[in-house]
């Protein structure tokens, strides 16, 4: 069972509130001496997701989350709209499908990039997606 350590919540509306999010996340990740390359993913991850709460999502919020249990650190982060969710998740997550004509790497690349991911959107109600990685 993990403790949260410490926690922040950010409005995500904007390209702007990505770049921050990715900041905090960052500054975070180094707090608790992830190697370049893990912070890296979780920025990546975490990038890919605000900006789909944006772009698909209509806006939502991030909680960010500083979390520690007997052995190890790491960082959680929620993301949550009220867009119009996703109708077919494990078709979402597929390489190559995409409703925004990007490359479609997006949902199944964030996972790919942390250790835990879990994701429940229900069409017309919107979508909540939760991400962790664990040093």
């Amino acid at each position: 069972m993990a403790n949260v350590h410490k926690s922040e919540r950010f409005a995500i509306r904007s390209e702007a509130d990505v770049v921050a999010l990715r900041q905090q996340v960052r500054r975070w990740a180094a707090e608790i001496n992830f190697s370049i390359v893990d912070q890296t993913k979780l920025v990546t991850a975490a990038s890919e997701l605000a900006r789909n709460t944006v772009v698909y999502g209509g806006g939502g919020t991030a909680l960010l989350e500083l979390m520690h249990d007997s052995v190890r650190k790491g960082v959680r982060i929620t993301f949550e709209d009220a867009g119009p969710g996703i109708p077919d998740i494990g078709l979402a997550l597929r390489d190559g499908y995409t409703t925004g004509g990007g490359l479609g790497l997006g949902l199944g690349g964030a996972k790919r990039l942390v250790n835990e991911f879990a994701i429940d959107s229900h069409p017309g109600v919107g979508t909540r997606i939760v991400v962790a990685r664990w040093k």
